[in-house]
């Protein structure tokens, strides 16, 4: 099974990629892991990537699609992925199913999670990451301290880009850029919308039911 998973900043992707990947047994591959990993591991591909990281720049879209190539043509990938917010724009898409068929496979479904932007930006705004464990927590409907990581007991902080302003920003720079990606999917018979509001488990009833 070969899925790609979109929808916008907020929207549960990585939560969802999660699950799916565990149930299904196949390999979850998020392009921001993937970047991580290579910098850490100080590989050619990562070494690279870090340059224009530390410039403040995108990352090639060639240099990400050759990252993913690799962990496809190994063994982990060998009953299938899921690509978890990637690709992004049409250029990625065109890229990204030609190295596909370069390898002799192709995507068999596309689920694009779908929440109201209003809600995205409460979702976001409500965020908080645990400067020890790196644990991503919600403070919407928790009774606890907003400054205490309930995981380990260390300090929460908000992300820049979770600010009301620069939320509302990146959900406009994503519904421009994907547009294009959804109507080519669509186009193509891939793409099935998927409601991503609700709990978690409901979310992944929705899923599980276009798969």
């Amino acid at each position: 099974m070969r899925l790609v998973l979109l929808g916008a900043p907020g929207a549960g992707k990585g939560t969802q990629a999660k699950r799916i990947a565990s149930k299904y047994n196949i390999a979850h591959i998020s392009t921001g892991d993937l970047l991580r990993d290579e910098v850490k591991k100080n590989t050619q591909l990562g070494i690279r990537a870090n340059e224009y990281m530390e410039q403040g720049t995108l990352v090639p879209d060639e240099l990400i699609i050759e990252m993913i190539k690799r962990i496809l043509e190994n063994d982990s990938s060998k009953t299938g992925f899921l690509m978890d917010g990637f690709p992004r724009t049409l250029n990625q898409a065109e890229k990204f199913d030609k190295m596909l068929k370069g390898l002799g496979l192709s995507i068999d479904k596309v689920i694009n999670l779908h929440v109201d932007e209003e809600k995205l930006v409460k979702r976001l705004a409500a965020r908080r990451v645990c400067q020890s464990c790196n644990k991503i927590f919600s403070l919407a409907n928790y009774d606890g301290s907003p400054e205490i990581c309930p995981y380990c007991g260390g300090k929460l902080y908000k992300r820049k880009d979770d600010q009301e302003d620069v939320i509302k920003q990146r959900l406009k720079v994503y519904e421009k850029q994907t547009k294009p990606l959804i109507d080519y999917y669509k186009k193509n018979g891939l793409l099935d919308d998927v409601d991503g509001d609700g709990s978690e488990d409901k979310v992944m009833e929705r899923i599980l039911s276009v798969i």
